[in-house]
């Protein structure tokens, strides 16, 4: 899935927030995930709310007087927490920008980075909450418009602050911006940590095929603009798909590790893994690992490939891809119901290819033969 995020009127958490809840992610669920895997304590209210005419979902955290947490302190509360691990990595990578900024603009190092506001429980609850919902939305691809750059000032734990905040714009360096003559901010050091971590690239929208809209509306209400975040679905286009290709040469790694490896690959977001015989430097017998993944899990699989073998280092390059489209259909048999692939051909044919588990269970269940499933549930579609 391709997630567009239209700022024409700037960002921030809870308005990534709302604009995710818009586009379906159950806020129950996000609340609930977020209070067993870290332990907070928070309510969440989710409304419905329109900026000149256009309506969205508003997000408000509430929740009791939280103390100063330094930067160690959100690692370690992220660390400890049962998130999933691309959830993890991308919640600690978000916090990292926001500490980095920080420790430049104030001249201290990263781990002495008081985060005050940025470490309360809203904006634990915006930027972990943010992750989980790429994660539930199934979002691999993320691209954003240029980020719109406001006047005026912001009061903060610091005091009085310029806008655009100066952690904003540390954050935003390399970021493609434009000036707006408006008074109030539009982008927060938060939501700019957010946008800056997801997204692969800035620019116009990309080639996809709309999926949904979500909108996140802002707390403030302006004269010349709706305050919203626009956040676009898409599927990707019957063109080619741009992945990554991540690679390895490993000879002196035991080979019982490779199942292991494979299984954490793929639950780390990886779409598929293949290991090809090798000989390396010296004719030395070793094995090429190579996978290929989505850009938004290059880091996550990098660090599992890096920690899991004996490698010193990996390669990484973008490939295209081009996948016939495919749908999960459920096929009635004398068994019951078998879920099975139903992939379109180019010239319009059908074809059906049997889930592999489903219909090993069915076979190790009724003590018949593997190959009589995949027949069975192939007849049963009129194959």
């Amino acid at each position: 899935m391709i997630a567009y995020f239209d700022c024409f009127s700037g960002i921030s958490g809870d308005m990534t927030l709302g604009a995710f809840f818009d586009l379906g992610v159950p806020p129950d669920w996000l609340s609930n995930a977020l209070k067993e895997m870290l332990g907070l304590e928070f309510e969440l209210s989710v409304t419905t709310a329109s900026r000149m005419g256009i309506s969205g979902r508003q997000v408000m955290v509430r929740s009791a007087d939280q103390p100063v947490r330094h930067y160690s302190d959100i690692q370690a509360m992220i660390q400890a927490g049962r998130l999933p691990t691309a959830v993890q990595t991308l919640s600690l990578e978000i916090f990292d920008c926001l500490a980095a900024a920080e420790a430049r603009i104030h001249n201290c190092a990263k781990a002495d980075v008081h985060f005050h506001e940025v470490g309360a429980v809203d904006s634990l609850v915006d930027i972990v909450g943010a992750a989980l919902c790429v994660d539930y939305l199934k979002i691999e691809r993320v691209i954003a418009s240029k980020i719109p750059l406001s006047r005026g000032t912001v009061s903060c734990a610091h005091g009085i602050l310029p806008v655009p905040a100066p952690a904003t714009l540390q954050i935003l360096q390399d970021v493609p911006v434009y000036g707006i003559d408006m008074a109030g901010e539009l982008v927060t050091p938060t939501g700019a940590a957010i946008i800056r971590i997801l997204a692969q690239e800035f620019g116009a929208a990309p080639d996809m095929t709309l999926a949904g809209t979500g909108y996140g509306v802002g707390s403030r209400e302006f004269e010349s603009l709706p305050n919203l975040l626009r956040v676009v679905l898409g599927r990707n286009p019957a063109g080619p798909e741009r992945l990554l290709m991540v690679e390895t040469c490993i000879d002196d790694m035991n080979p019982e590790l490779y199942s292991f490896l494979i299984e954490r690959l793929m639950a780390d977001g990886a779409l598929d893994v293949w290991l090809v015989p090798a000989f390396m430097k010296k004719n030395r017998p070793g094995t090429l690992l190579q996978l290929m993944c989505p850009h938004s899990c290059r880091e996550v699989l990098i660090q599992r490939i890096l920690t899991e073998t004996t490698t010193l280092g990996v390669r990484y390059y973008e490939i295209h891809r081009r996948i016939l489209d495919r749908q999960i259909v459920s096929v009635d048999t004398i068994y019951g119901a078998i879920p099975a692939k139903q992939v379109r051909l180019p010239d319009g044919r059908i074809r059906i290819v049997p889930e592999y588990e489903a219909c090993k269970t069915v076979a190790a269940d009724h003590h018949i033969p593997l190959r009589e499933v995949y027949d069975l549930v192939c007849r049963q579609a009129g194959q």
